[in-house]
């Protein structure tokens, strides 16, 4: 299967196929990889899935992608992918929590988010693709990934390529924008090819300044000449991290119906706190492959651009405040995978997209016509939570259902509840709540978002602060990656500006 480009700047005579896809990251116009048709499964074939391990089900998905690999490789790539890295065997289990509610836990990776997701399985391809396009003589060059995050993608993907042969990678990361969690994940960071800096400014200003790097005529000629470098992404921006997310929803639909929670055929709604708009993609595109999925519930924080784009058809961030939340890997005001969306619901129209993606540059606004609004309206329904609502679902899920959450489930907990028809709903859990133990402290003992935590709580590292919580709740577990962070060297201090010189000239510096 080939891939086009959502600026209609490639045809299909450019042969972009998957390993090259994910290999370039972004595609030559500025816009991004989209399969050239999406495969269809029957429900029997869906359901029959929950019978396979989860690796296997990823790699018949994959396979079904077409996917330039043998068989064979796809396969031990998804076992390398789907293992003893997962502290559990089925990967993604569902909990049950509540009449109809179920949570998808995406978090039972290395560093205890959704991405792990992804990013134990992007570089697996990335690796072999690398290795595939250098026997043919078409990849010469080093890769250097450059990775923007608000939080999680960061350390999954530091995680995933460490050490890889002919890959470096690069994080940036919104200096006091992220939990201390996440920072301590991403500074304390092994391998011989990592580099992290924090960003002056917000992730926002992260993502576009890797972005313009990325189409910087004259600095990537000058990475290649100089360094025999080629820029690369590891973002939602590329393919290669939005496929693995598809998998996990045609899955927990098969699991549904194995678990009995499901009738066969049974539709479900399914709601992804997301801010990037990546996460909740990867659901559409599970049902346009045929996976019995009623409405997308889109839960937004208080950057709250997707509920009243979604809402509206107007996507406008001319005048918004970016605001910084509870669930930080939210905090999102340019939603890089809406384009992709676009793309899909606009008949595929590149020339349309880039018109918006233009308009947006220069505007930080761009209104879709009525036709495709009314088809995005058709599959989605947007809201969003307050900082203390969000507080209160965690509070209030711990008291009734003994089920501890974290902020950025708690948004998509309380955005579904409001949301919850007749039909089973699906929620996209997507960390676990020691990621984020100063802000479950919060909500537990009822402090107010912002509000100054006890003087002796407020001593504590956030180490500590989670064997607290641990405690108040029962022991409840720990992940052993971030039990011992206080353990690991912090390698990492660095920090640059968040322009265009400061991102280029970190990636100068690093190389150096």
């Amino acid at each position: 299967m080939l891939y086009l480009d959502t600026r209609g700047r490639i045809s299909e005579a450019d042969d972009y196929s998957f390993t090259k896809a994910i290999v370039e990251g972004i595609a030559p116009g500025g816009g991004l990889f989209v399969p050239q048709e999406v495969p269809h499964l029957t429900i029997d074939e869906i359901c029959d899935l929950a019978a396979l391990p989860y690796a296997q089900r990823a790699a018949l998905i994959y396979e079904r992608f077409g996917v330039d690999l043998p068989k064979e490789r796809i396969r031990e790539l998804m076992e390398a992918s789907y293992g003893d890295n997962f502290d559990d065997p089925a990967i993604c289990p569902i909990a049950n929590v509540g009449d109809g509610m179920h949570v998808l836990e995406l978090w039972h990776g290395p560093t205890s988010a959704f991405k792990d997701m992804a990013l134990q399985c992007l570089p697996q391809f990335f690796s072999a693709a690398i290795g595939e396009l250098r026997k043919k003589g078409e990849a010469k060059e080093d890769i250097l990934i450059l990775v923007a995050t608000s939080g999680d993608t960061g350390k999954a993907a530091l995680e995933g390529f460490a050490d890889r042969e002919h890959i470096s990678i690069i994080v940036f990361f919104p200096a006091g924008g992220v939990s201390d969690m996440q920072r301590l994940q991403m500074v304390t960071q092994r391998g011989d090819n990592v580099g992290v800096w924090g960003v002056h400014g917000n992730f926002d200003d992260c993502q576009t300044n890797v972005k313009f790097a990325f189409n910087d005529v004259a600095f990537n000629e000058r990475l290649a000449s100089e360094f025999n470098i080629k820029l690369s992404s590891a973002n939602s921006i590329n393919w290669g991290r939005l496929l693995p997310q598809v998998c996990y929803y045609v899955s927990a639909y098969a699991c549904l119906v194995a678990q009995g929670s499901v009738a066969k055929g049974e539709p479900i709604d399914v709601c992804v706190p997301t801010g990037n708009f990546g996460n909740i993609l990867a659901a559409y595109y599970a049902k346009c492959m045929g996976t019995p999925i009623a409405r997308l519930v889109c839960a937004s924080n208080e950057n709250n651009v997707l509920t009243d784009f979604i809402n509206s058809g107007i996507y406008d961030i001319s005048k918004r405040e970016f605001k910084l939340t509870p669930s930080p890997s939210m905090d999102i005001l340019v939603s890089s995978n809406l384009e992709r969306q676009l793309f899909e619901l606009c008949g595929r129209d590149g020339e349309r997209v880039k018109g918006w993606m233009d308009d947006l540059k220069r505007d930080k606004r761009f209104v879709v016509d009525d036709v495709t609004r009314e088809r995005i309206q058709e599959l989605y329904v947007g809201d969003w939570v307050t900082d203390d609502d969000c507080f209160a679902s965690i509070r209030e899920v711990w008291r009734e259902h003994g089920y501890l959450m974290d902020p950025h489930t708690a948004v998509a907990w309380t955005v579904a509840q409001r949301c919850k028809g007749e039909r089973p709903m699906l929620v996209a859990s997507t960390a676990h709540w020691a990621k984020f133990g100063v802000n479950v402290f919060r909500a537990l003992q009822e402090i107010p978002a912002g509000a100054p935590l006890p003087p002796e709580v407020a001593q504590m590292s956030g180490i500590r602060l989670n064997e607290l919580i641990s405690k108040m709740t029962c022991c409840q577990r720990i992940p052993a990656g971030l039990a011992n962070l206080d353990k690991m060297e912090v390698r990492f201090t660095q920090e640059t500006e968040g322009t265009p010189d400061g991102i280029e000239g970190s990636v100068l510096g690093f190389l150096e």
